[in-house]
């Protein structure tokens, strides 16, 4: 239903021989996880980590190395935890990371432009990287690596921000998101300048937005049913 990237901090609900039900930090999402993919930490290091500040790789695929001079490889948008010169921390082992980083908030416009980097990466549900993505998955990270959090399934990121109560209100970086028949909020996508949006359907692609919805620039009809349109900032 997600993916748990690199350095991304959780708490365990419930565990049994195999899995465990966690709870991320970062957006409260739940799902299992196997138990041979994460590491325990202590609460107090949990506490730190929690409060510190966010340092995310920002290259579509880097990798970190150990004291044996291993390497790990991590997709855009991992976590640098207790990231410090260079050197990251988890429990008692250090690792080096060499590549870009992103900590700052960054703004509306450059939210547009940061969403190019996913640009044509396949749909993957549940999915987080520029190797798979689902459609609020791509607005999740992309917001993320921009310094702004949002929540993880399109219908609880319409919650957030305040409403736009024209399309003409709306500016690049904006979100609008999309329902079905049944009035369920089903898809979401970054709004772009000149009446585009790009969002992840089939693939991460640019369209057309216009009050009815996003009309399929290939097939030439429209495609996904405009429900609401949020500013967050």
């Amino acid at each position: 239903i997600s993916q748990v990237l690199f350095g991304e901090t959780f708490e365990i609900i419930e565990k049994d021989k195999e899995r465990s039900w966690i709870r991320l930090t970062f957006d409260g999402y739940e799902g299992h996880i196997d138990n041979k993919q994460f590491v325990k930490i202590s609460e107090d290091n949990f506490l730190k980590l929690k409060n510190e500040k966010n340092y995310f790789s920002g290259e579509i695929i880097d990798f970190i190395t150990n004291e044996k001079n291993e390497l790990t490889t991590i997709p855009l948008g991992s976590r640098l935890p207790s990231y410090n010169n260079c050197k990251l921390q988890i429990n008692s082992n250090t690792f080096s990371y060499q590549g870009t980083f992103l900590s700052e908030k960054k703004s509306k416009k450059e939210i547009a432009q940061t969403a190019f980097t996913y640009l044509n990466t396949p749909f993957l549900w549940g999915g987080k990287t520029p190797f798979g993505i689902d459609c609020s998955g791509l607005t999740q990270m992309v917001y993320k690596l921009c310094g702004h959090a949002l929540l993880r399934d399109a219908k609880e990121q319409a919650t957030q921000g305040e409403v736009l109560s024209f399309i003409e209100e709306s500016e690049p970086g904006d979100l609008a998101f999309f329902d079905n028949d049944e009035g369920e909020i089903i898809h979401t996508g970054i709004v772009l300048e000149n009446n585009y949006i790009i969002h992840c359907n089939g693939r991460v692609r640019i369209d057309r937005i216009d009050s009815s919805g996003i009309y399929n620039v290939d097939t030439k009809r429209h495609t996904h049913k405009l429900r609401v349109m949020k500013q967050l900032f």
